[in-house]
Formats: C-alpha cells, sequence, structure tokens
C-alpha cells in the first residue's frame, strides 16, 4: 500500500473548510442583507430561481466558468497529464470546452420560446405531458447527484491525505457554507460568489505555473522540465505512446478518453438545470455572449494546471520531497486526483499544501453551489408546485427551495461517505457519467430545435439508449477482463 505522506495538522484543514465556509456565507448574507436595505431587492420566489433575469454578461460568463471549474477540471486533468503525457491534458480542456459554447444555442431558444420557465424540465412537461416530464426529472437529478458526488469524494481526499481530516467531517463540512449562502441569496449570491471563486482559483494557477516553470529551485525553466519529463519516460515508458515518450500527441490512452470526455460532458452541461438557470437568469442580450466566453474562458485553466501540475509530479517523483517516495502514486490515488497535491508538496513544500487545499475548496463550493440551487429549483417548480401542491405561491416556494437546498446538502454528504467507503473514486465517477446520462441529450436538444420530435421517440430513446449503454458497458469489460467486479 502507497503512503501518502501527511504535511499539514488537522487544523489546517478545519480552518479552510469552516474559517473560509464562514467567510463567504457571512459575506452573501451581508450583501443579500444590504442589497434589501439600500437598493430595495425583495426576496421572492421568482428572485431566488432567476435573479430577475437580468444577469448581464460578465457575469454569466463567470458563473459559468465557475460552475465548469469542477475539481475534476483540476484534478482529473492533471491526472490525465500524468498518466498519458501532454495529449492527456490538451484532450481534457479541449474535449469539455465545446460543451458549454455549443449550449448557447439552447440558452438563446429558451429565451425566444419559453422566457417565462424557470426549469428545462418545465419544457419537456409542456410538450411530452406527464411521462416525459418524469423520465426527463430522472436525468435531471442523476446528472445533479453524479456531478456534486464527485465534487464532495475528490475534496474529502484531497482534504483527508493533506491534513489528516476525516473523510465524515469533510464531506459534512465542505457543503454547509455553500447551502447557508444559497439558502439566503438564492441563485444571485452563486453568481457573485462565483465571479470571486473564478478569478481566486486563477491566480493560484498562474502561481503554480510561474513556480514551476520560472522561480522553483527544484525545477524553475521549461527546460529542466522538458529533460526530466524526457528521463520520466526512459524509467516509466507510456503503453500505446508514441515510443513511450510524454512528449507526444500520439496516445491511445488520450485519445480514448477524448471520447469519454465529449460525449460524457455533454449530458453534465445540458442536462444539468444549473446551466439552464443561468441562460434563464441571463438577460437575452448576454446568453450567447455570456456562454461563448465563458467557454472561451474556461479552456486554459485545465489545460494550463495539468501542463504545469502533471508535468511538475513526473519531473519530482524521483525525489524525497515527493509524498509518496520512493514509491510512484497508485492507481487509486491517481483517480482520486492527487496529483496535483503531490506536485504542489513536492515542488513548493507546505506553502503548495495550503495552495492546493484553497484551489480544491474553491473549486468545489462553487461547482455545489450551481447543483444546490439547480436542485432547488427542479424540486420547488417541477416537484412540489407540480405533483404536491400546484396553488403553492410566494412564500411556499421559498419555503421548499429551502428544505431542498437542505435536503440535498445532506443527502448528498451521506452519499459521499457511502462512495468513499465502497471505494469509489472520482475517476471512476467521471467516466461512468456518459454511460448513465447522455442518452438525453440529443431528445432535449430536439426538444427546442425541432418541432417534429414527438412523445414516443422523446421518452423511449433516453431509456433504450441508458439500458444499451450499460449493457455494452458490462460486455466490453467483461470480454476485456474476465471478470466483473
Amino acid at each position: 500500500m502507497v503512503e501518502f505522506k501527511q504535511v499539514l495538522p488537522q487544523g489546517a484543514g478545519y480552518a479552510i473548510v469552516c474559517g473560509l465556509g464562514a467567510v463567504f456565507a457571512g459575506g452573501m448574507i451581508a450583501t443579500t442583507k444590504m442589497l434589501k436595505r439600500y437598493q430595495k431587492e425583495i426576496m421572492t420566489a421568482e428572485e431566488f430561481s432567476t435573479a430577475g433575469r437580468t444577469v448581464k454578461t460578465g457575469l454569466v460568463a463567470s458563473a459559468v466558468v465557475s460552475s465548469w471549474i469542477w475539481a475534476s477540471t483540476l484534478l482529473t486533468s492533471t491526472a490525465m497529464q500524468y498518466n498519458n503525457g501532454v495529449f492527456g491534458g490538451y484532450t481534457y480542456s479541449a474535449g469539455a470546452s465545446f460543451q458549454i459554447i455549443a449550449f448557447s444555442i439552447l440558452a438563446i431558444k429558451t429565451k425566444q420560446k419559453a422566457p417565462n420557465a424557470h426549469t428545462y424540465l418545465e419544457i419537456v412537461k409542456a410538450r411530452y405531458g406527464t411521462i416525459g416530464h418524469c423520465v426527463y426529472l430522472f436525468y435531471a437529478l442523476a446528472t445533479n447527484i453524479l456531478v456534486t458526488a464527485m465534487l464532495i469524494t475528490s475534496g474529502s481526499e484531497v482534504f483527508s491525505k493533506i491534513t489528516g481530516m476525516h473523510h465524515i467531517a469533510t464531506s459534512f463540512l465542505l457543503p454547509l457554507g455553500v447551502v447557508l449562502y444559497t439558502m439566503i441569496g438564492g441563485i444571485k449570491a452563486t453568481f457573485l460568489t462565483d465571479y470571486l471563486h473564478t478569478c481566486a482559483i486563477i491566480i493560484i494557477v498562474m502561481y503554480f505555473a510561474f513556480k514551476v516553470y520560472a522561480t522553483s529551485d527544484i525545477l524553475g525553466s521549461p527546460g529542466k522540465v522538458y529533460d526530466l519529463i524526457r528521463e520520466a519516460a526512459k524509467r516509466h515508458p507510456v503503453a500505446h505512446n508514441y515510443k513511450g515518450e510524454y512528449m507526444t500527441m500520439e496516445s491511445k490512452g488520450a485519445g480514448i478518453f477524448l471520447v469519454i470526455n465529449l460525449v460524457g460532458n455533454f449530458g453534465t452541461v445540458f442536462l444539468d438545470n444549473g446551466y439552464w438557470n443561468k441562460a434563464i437568469s441571463a438577460s437575452p442580450a448576454a446568453a450567447l455572449p455570456g456562454y461563448v466566453m465563458g467557454g472561451l474562458a474556461w479552456m486554459p485553466v485545465p489545460f494550463l494546471i495539468s501542463l504545469t501540475m502533471g508535468f511538475a509530479a513526473l519531473a519530482t517523483e524521483n525525489l524525497p520531497s515527493f509524498p509518496t517516495y520512493p514509491d510512484r502514486l497508485s492507481s487509486y490515488d491517481i483517480s482520486s486526483g492527487l496529483v496535483v497535491p503531490a506536485a504542489a508538496i513536492s515542488v513548493m513544500g507546505k506553502g503548495g499544501a495550503v495552495a492546493t487545499l484553497l484551489m480544491v475548496f474553491l473549486a468545489v463550493t462553487s461547482g455545489f453551489a450551481a447543483e444546490v440551487i439547480a436542485v432547488s429549483s427542479v424540486f420547488t417548480y417541477d416537484i412540489y408546485r407540480t405533483y404536491v401542491n400546484p396553488n403553492a405561491r410566494g412564500k411556499k416556494l421559498i419555503y421548499s427551495s429551502h428544505v431542498a437546498c437542505m435536503g440535498f446538502g445532506l443527502t448528498m454528504s451521506g452519499f459521499a461517505i457511502g462512495l468513499y467507503y465502497g471505494g469509489v473514486s472520482m475517476g471512476y465517477i467521471y467516466e461512468i457519467m456518459g454511460i448513465i446520462i447522455s442518452s438525453a441529450v440529443v431528445p432535449v436538444i430536439l426538444t427546442l430545435c425541432w418541432k417534429d420530435q414527438n412523445t414516443v421517440a422523446a421518452v423511449v430513446s433516453p431509456i433504450l439508449g441508458t439500458g444499451l449503454a450499460i449493457m455494452s458497458w458490462l460486455v466490453c469489460t467483461r470480454s476485456l477482463y474476465k471478470d466483473l467486479s
């Protein structure tokens, strides 16, 4: 068993999770109170879910970037670079930026055809009735659950390895501040925190890049990193890469991941009501440029951090400063996203560990905020007002939103703990998402873009697609590995 050396005390982890969580929650609560007092803003159910449908381009773009910078954006992209070389990090960034830009088409169509909608499921119900609505309700919630599980499992794993915090404590404390400020400020609070989170994450990524490629005593220049990566390829050549090299764009493993990334991330964007929330909240003129700018601005983030930290880990893994020295990272550690903290600790010591914790905390909480408001909207408008209390208005809808925020936070903390004790890592969830949800993408697109799609096709095709996807996955696994565990 490879041991990942703990470099910070538990107190450091609790200080970041509890301290920063309290700061953001307190800040957003204070902002909401000031807006109410000085701008006369009243927190109605409509304001809670849509921010008045007047959000401008800059905030839309920053919210899209922040919501799409999951923990996996920073951790999985770097793991791909570590495993497959430069093409691995590129396939993550290139394979996951197109979906955001493509979603701008649906953002415009939503503004044109359903300007008063709160969720995309309301549009589905209007076209296909209750049966269609229930089918897509499953896919929407499945998407939110899978994404949130990945966020919490990856965040708790990083905090646990670096500081020794217990997984149960981390899984419950990470979402706490997010749930509080989302309950108080609604979607507007997530827009404001997304802006701050995005700025902070980019600053930390730039700090890592300048440290590795310019100022580090261990590395300190692109030339030295290049030489050490060539040496690493001789020690551990990559199977199915050109001559086993990391510095190559010919990589079978990365090519396969590109397909997984493209297919899976169409589902996590087009079926996640969080992205529809932002489109619905945007002013009509801001929807298109907001999503296009967000997609273009997001792509350099995973590419730069993977190029920096993935190569830093490969270059320094044979040094005593590496957390698992004299061993390499285990496959489970890599899948859990520990390449970034390993590289940061090896090159920058405790300062790198602290920067990693801050970056992961910001990524997890910003992504979780988007999922909380998405589930809140779905529960309030597609379950409570549709099937429980059709006459609900005002305070009852806000109360329903608050209940959904608290219930989802607690449920996902418990689910993430179960995944940890079941040995399910972030990488596994990331790669299985497309199998479960992506068959519903095309019918959702055609719901807004093709008037001739009928109810039978819209209802049957995603169910049939998911069944066939699971079947082919199991058959391929059995044929390749002779065992289904």
